[in-house]
């Protein structure tokens, strides 16, 4: 079996998703933040945003530790294509 590869990206309409990098389909998770949640992360949106996914890969028994996320791995995606990359 092939491992597969993972992204969060941020998509058009601002919620954060975790997809395989190899594969256009839907998100396997997807997470939104009320405009009031944002207010109160003050732009640490995104640090949630991984921390939420890495706590849950964790809880399903997987090893969250292993992710090691960058901000390389972070695209905005909007109608379908990839953009650049956040930094």
């Amino acid at each position: 079996m092939t491992p597969s590869f993972y992204e969060i990206v941020e998509l058009g309409d601002g919620d954060y998703a975790l997809r395989r990098v190899d594969d256009d389909s839907a998100p396997l998770v997807r997470i939104s933040f009320s405009p009031e949640a944002r207010d109160m992360l003050d732009d640490r949106d995104l640090s949630v945003a991984k921390a939420m996914i890495s706590a849950g890969i964790e809880a399903a028994g997987g090893p969250a530790d292993a992710l090691n996320w960058e901000d390389e791995d972070i695209e905005i995606e909007d109608m379908g294509r990839p953009a650049p990359t956040l930094h």
